[in-house]
């Protein structure tokens, strides 16, 4: 069977993934040596992971719209750059004001990368392949985040914590370059791409119901959605989005997922080495088994929201995966936390993030679904709202650790957001365009 040229698109995009995640857990694996060296508590770390999330989670929602704006291809390119610099950066932090001020800011720079992807695949991915896509990509980050735990371990041993970010930093700006190089904002501009797959790609990639052929419905023109007229200005898109039952569902679901993955992309590293008593290169084996997990999880996800959707089951090809999802963190996490040993505790969580990566590849397709060619901002409303749950949960459990003596409270806390994230999606109707939720 042929593969279709604009899988050279996914693999950029996956690629884009891994090495956010790269970039963004780095700083969990050499939290000992940044510790040490600038003399931080765990709750000043906490703050140190906060930062970052701060920043993130605040430049969603403008980020996505400049990818709705400009297209994905220069925006794109431009973010990788910037947060590649303050990658490079975070080397020179020599104290903890320092160090927040670049995390932040390294945040703020990597806060369109998924909203710009979101953009890309409204162009690009036919809506029968949408599912699996999403799954694909960030599948990618959970991929970067396994082998960068153990990878830079290892480099952080062989070179120090420093010249590791420095090395991080020249990798984001080949991406950057080669981006900017080949990938184009609409499939037609595309000289690497045959006719006949442009055609087919445009003709594909968005209706507002699940019919047979996607060509014959005029939903599938990219001119007929509402939301691109040039009566259209950025307050009266705001005021959609804030008034979209859609989007708020949407946005506490999120809140939930990255409560729970955050947790593995910062504290969990640091708590297994304490609770267990293990070595750094032992932490991030056991750590990186569940971000593998994550990576199924997403696959899975991936391939189940287009089997529903290929049956005529829209609705239902994001609700499920999504709902089943949730149910499958909130047992893991709380088996994580009474697990007895590091590795049943890696396995408890390695369920828990199979469960939360689920709820993504769903997630990000209602984005595109509901929003179309305003899918980078309303995406970046989402993503924001989840990455105020990771601020909180980088802030949450050293507290609640410090104040209660156990870790206990941060994962029930965790499972009973699980719980409300699952009634969030029978809220949820992908089928209705965002000008129409209300």
């Amino acid at each position: 069977m042929r593969i279709p040229a604009r899988a050279i698109l996914v693999a950029a995009t996956f690629m884009l993934s891994v090495l956010l995640y790269v970039d963004r857990v780095c700083i969990s694996a050499a939290k000992q040596d940044v510790t040490r060296d600038l003399s931080l508590s765990d709750q000043q770390m906490g703050w140190v992971f906060a930062a970052f999330s701060l920043g993130y989670a605040l430049f969603q929602t403008p980020a996505g719209s400049l990818a709705d704006r400009f297209g994905p291809r220069r925006v794109l390119a431009s973010i990788v750059a910037i947060w590649s610099v303050f990658t490079g950066l975070t080397a020179a932090a020599g104290s903890l004001a320092s160090m927040l001020v670049i995390r932040f800011l390294f945040g703020a720079g990597e806060a369109g990368a998924f909203p710009g992807m979101a953009r890309a695949m409204y162009s690009w991915i036919p809506m029968q392949e949408r599912g699996l896509v999403q799954g694909i990509n960030f599948s990618g980050s959970r991929i970067g985040a396994a082998v960068t735990l153990p990878l830079v371990a290892g480099l952080i041993a062989q070179f120090g914590w420093r010249p590791t970010f420095v090395i991080l930093m020249i990798v984001g700006f080949i991406w950057s370059v080669a981006w900017l190089l080949y990938f184009r904002d609409d499939p037609a501009d595309a000289k690497w791409l045959s006719e006949r797959e442009s055609e087919y790609i445009l003709a594909n990639r968005q209706s507002d119901s699940p019919v047979t052929n996607p060509a014959s419905d005029p939903a599938s023109n990219p001119a007929s959605d509402s939301l691109t007229t040039p009566a259209t200005d950025a307050e009266s898109l705001l005021k959609t989005i804030l008034r979209s039952g859609n989007v708020r569902a949407l946005c506490l679901q999120y809140f939930a997922s990255n409560f729970i993955f955050f947790f593995g992309l910062t504290w969990f590293f640091p708590q297994l080495m304490t609770r267990y008593g293990l070595t750094g290169m032992q932490a991030s084996l056991f750590t990186a088994v569940p971000m593998m997990f994550g990576a199924f999880g997403n696959w899975a996800a991936g391939w189940w929201v287009d089997r529903l959707y290929s049956q005529d089951k829209w609705r239902l090809s994001r609700r499920l995966p999504a709902a089943t999802g949730f149910a499958l963190a909130g047992i893991g996490i709380v088996g994580s936390a009474y697990a007895s040993t590091p590795l049943s505790s890696s396995m408890w969580f390695s369920l828990c993030i199979f469960g939360a990566d689920m709820t993504l590849s769903p997630s990000w397709s209602t984005c595109v679904d509901i929003g179309k060619s305003r899918a980078g901002v309303v995406s970046g409303m989402m993503n924001m709202a989840g990455n105020v749950g990771a601020f909180v949960t980088s802030l949450a459990f050293p507290y609640l650790l410090e104040w209660t003596g156990s870790p206990l409270p941060f994962f029930y806390i965790a499972a009973v957001l699980n719980l409300l994230a699952i009634g969030m999606w029978f809220r949820i109707d992908p089928t209705v365009p965002l000008q129409e939720s209300a």
